[in-house]
């Protein structure tokens, strides 16, 4: 398929990016049921490092199957497959060239305190198994946030250099952000613009809330206000954050959910300009039937 008018847009905004780079945002782009619309879904499995094995997968025990995480994603028509590297390895031989693959090259997990994450993944290997990109997360706010900033530098300037996309997870919390915060409407924007700064090609955060967290802001979105009771505004102001709507930016699912507020979750997205969403408790935690019902339903809004 060649590439629509929307891609070929999408693909301007990302000057000084190489050819390799853009080729494989563009094979992402052109993947799945939303091929060529300049929108995305994808599906993101890291939350057994997040959260541990029974938290994760106990819903749908089916899904403890590297292959099957993979046959959904296949299955269902997604934009692509995030993944740490076991998961992407086991099955990135018997699936090769089938979906769109992006490692995740840092995770965290749920038995230490404090908010950081371990590099798991190199981007070598990330181009020995043949992904479109890595992706990355960075916890603006935290202790540990300056290091990771640094370690994000090093690895997107060593992926750009061999043609591959960088996704940043970019969630604040800790310092100055309160528990509230973390998805306050100010703070989400600062995290998206941060990733965007960073030279991120997508951009991944959480749906933001009417809250405004930081003191130092209040009085800006007072005298510039931003309709704040209304969704569909809320991510319309990440995606101003997000060089004026010129970098993609992605929104998590979030926790589980009924598939009603999702739903409407992702037609705000939709009415206020996001590129798309991340989707992976919702959708794995369910039986493969329903996932895909689900995810069809998504993209559906999307298209």
């Amino acid at each position: 398929m060649l590439r629509t008018e929307a891609v070929r847009n999408i693909l301007s905004w990302y000057e000084g990016e190489t050819p390799g780079l853009k080729s494989n945002l563009s094979r992402l782009l052109m993947h799945g049921r939303l091929a060529g619309t300049g929108r995305v879904v994808i599906l993101p499995v890291d939350q057994g490092f997040e959260h541990g094995p029974a938290r994760s997968f106990a819903p749908n025990p089916i899904a403890y199957d590297p292959h099957y995480l993979y046959e959904l994603a296949i299955d269902s028509g997604v934009s692509g497959y995030a993944a740490p590297l076991g998961l992407l390895e086991q099955g990135a031989d018997t699936f090769a060239g089938e979906v769109p693959l992006i490692l995740k090259v840092n995770s965290g997990n749920s038995l230490v305190s404090g908010a950081d994450q371990a590099l798991t993944g190199t981007v070598e290997d990330a181009m020995r198994l043949g992904c479109v990109g890595v992706g990355f997360t960075i916890y603006p706010g935290a202790d540990a946030s300056y290091g990771m900033i640094e370690e994000l530098r090093e690895i997107s300037y060593e992926a750009k250099s061999r043609g591959l996309i960088s996704v940043v997870w970019s969630y604040p919390r800790g310092g100055k952000v309160s528990k509230e915060g973390e998805t306050g409407l100010d703070i989400i924007a600062y995290a998206a613009h941060m990733a965007a700064l960073m030279g991120a090609t997508i951009i991944k955060v959480k749906l933001p809330s009417a809250h405004i967290d930081l003191d130092a802001a209040k009085s800006t979105y007072e005298k510039y206000p931003v309709d704040v009771n209304d969704a569909a505004a809320r991510v319309r102001h990440i995606m101003q954050a997000a060089f004026n709507g010129k970098r993609i930016v992605v929104f998590s699912g979030g926790a589980a959910k009924n598939t009603p507020e999702l739903l409407d979750e992702v037609r705000a997205i939709r009415e206020g300009g996001g590129n798309g969403s991340i989707i992976g408790r919702n959708s794995f935690q369910r039986s493969k039937a329903d996932a895909i019902d689900l995810l069809n339903q998504v993209m559906d809004i999307y298209a």
